[in-house]
């Protein structure tokens, strides 16, 4: 299966508010590498806040919020559906697959039910 990811555009990097106030922009969407559960899709977004002034509880919210409100809406362009969502917040800008151990992540993993994602565990 090939991997695909979209790349956030000028447009599509412009800054998201979430519910908690915390100001994130998307980086882009890998879609097509198998996760756990099957093929999942995975919105990566850069979350500098999370480096001192946002806590993992309140990201963890936002992340449900950015599921259902960001990721939910552009499944179905791209193509096959995933049977998981995983978002990720970073404080930078790291390569998909690549670490930095000076950087703050987090993730959190949906399964889509209809307009809903349901957290799963990793």
């Amino acid at each position: 299966m090939a991997l695909v990811m979209l790349a956030a555009t000028a447009a599509a990097a412009e800054e998201i508010v979430t519910p908690s106030g915390m100001a994130v922009s998307w980086l882009e969407t890998v879609h097509g590498a198998p996760g756990p559960e099957g093929l999942t899709a995975r919105f990566r977004f850069l979350a500098p806040a999370i480096a001192g002034e946002v806590d993992f509880e309140t990201a963890a919210e936002d992340m449900h919020w950015l599921c259902e409100t960001f990721a939910l809406p552009r499944l179905s362009v791209l193509g096959p559906q995933p049977s998981q969502v995983v978002i990720s917040l970073a404080d930078r800008e790291i390569p998909f697959g690549q670490t930095d151990p000076a950087a703050v992540q987090y993730f959190e993993a949906y399964r889509p039910e209809g307009d809903a994602c349901e957290w799963e565990m990793f």
